[in-house]
């Protein structure tokens, strides 16, 4: 193990993307303390399985847990079950590790859900979002990384989809506190000269994925021999981004100091392959990888789906020298062999 370079808070860590940013930056030689309140929105097994795979042992009974948990594999990782709600908890946390910078990927995802549940996401996204950004203020962070969403340019017609675009028409409330938490950081930047960078995501997806993804429902339903639903009769197009890449972008931001010379050190960039692929196209990839093919019921769009995404990286590529690239055909074939492996 290397000399420790950074002290990191990473929340979200038992969700999808900030267990695969932990495990990196515990093998880039960076110590890190990982938070999550693990809730149930998809199953909590996969979460603690995740936690397990970085060598945390956690007590799935107690809920109510606030200890903290040593790594068995990483000796510079510690994890904390907490809810980014909780201010106190929080402040006392900042106070006592003392952060070089912040890795914010704790949010209520999910586009349907927030039609069922807005509250969930104003209280997490929009609350705890500013608890976060309030205790970077207070224990100067040297610089606060978070998570957008690619759901942000809504049903732009405007492809590729470019940081430069306007973002003031979201069609679903989850993009709506993703912008909020855009225009909340650029305020904190503004005014306190707290340095932020905001990343925007593009359908993220690979080993250990969220399983309410569609990518993940058609794998299980095909293998069951469940109809897939497909919605918007198939007339949708996605930047599918596989996790690697989605972690080497989250990464070189991280490593990379933040432009203090701007008159307001802020920025956005946004994580996806730069490539949109059918979504019948996609069904077929799986299809020729697992050797069946999928039950089909075709089915209008749903409230708040985007129609196409394809991301512009010119930024990315500027900045941090990256630009995403792993194909479709890899990413599905690695995913599936996770899925097997996993659900065995």
């Amino acid at each position: 193990m290397t000399e420790r370079k950074q002290k990191i808070l990473v929340t979200g860590a038992a969700g999808f993307i900030g267990f695969h940013i932990t495990k990196t930056l515990l093998e880039n030689g960076d110590e890190v303390i990982g938070i999550d309140n693990i809730n149930d929105y998809y199953d909590v097994n996969l979460k603690y399985s995740r936690l397990i795979e970085s060598g945390i042992s956690i007590d799935s009974g107690n809920k109510d847990s606030t200890e903290i948990y040593q790594s068995d594999l990483y000796p510079r990782y510690k994890f904390i079950k907490m809810d980014i709600e909780n201010r106190e908890q929080l402040n006392d946390l900042f106070l006592k590790e003392k952060f070089d910078k912040v890795c914010h990927l704790a949010a209520q995802v999910g586009v349907r859900y927030s039609l069922e549940n807005p509250y969930a996401y104003i209280s997490s996204n929009i609350f705890g979002f500013i608890n976060i950004i309030e205790a970077c203020r207070q224990y100067d962070i040297k610089h606060l990384i978070y998570a957008s969403s690619s759901s942000v340019y809504g049903n732009s017609s405007e492809i590729p989809l470019r940081i430069s675009h306007n973002v003031d028409h979201p069609i679903s409330l989850y993009a709506a506190t993703k912008k909020s938490n855009e225009l909340i950081a650029h305020t904190y930047s503004h005014l306190y000269n707290l340095p932020t960078t905001g990343l925007r995501f593009f359908t993220v997806y690979g080993p250990w994925g969220r399983p309410d993804m569609a990518y993940y429902l058609f794998v299980r339903n095909i293998l069951k021999g469940i109809p897939i639903k497909i919605y918007n009769d198939g007339e949708m197009y996605r930047d599918f981004t596989f996790i690697n890449d989605i972690v080497e972008g989250i990464k070189r931001v991280i490593e990379t100091p933040p432009n203090t010379s701007k008159s307001v050190p802020y920025s956005l960039y946004n994580i996806g392959n730069s490539s949109t692929v059918f979504l019948l196209d996609f069904i077929e990839e799986i299809e020729k990888i697992l050797g069946k093919k999928a039950i089909k019921e075709f089915l209008p769009i749903q409230p708040g789906d985007v129609f196409r995404t394809e991301a512009d990286v010119s930024e990315l590529i500027q900045d941090m020298g990256y630009k995403p690239n792993t194909p479709i055909k890899t990413g599905v074939r690695e995913f599936i062999k996770w899925y097997q492996k996993y659900h065995v």
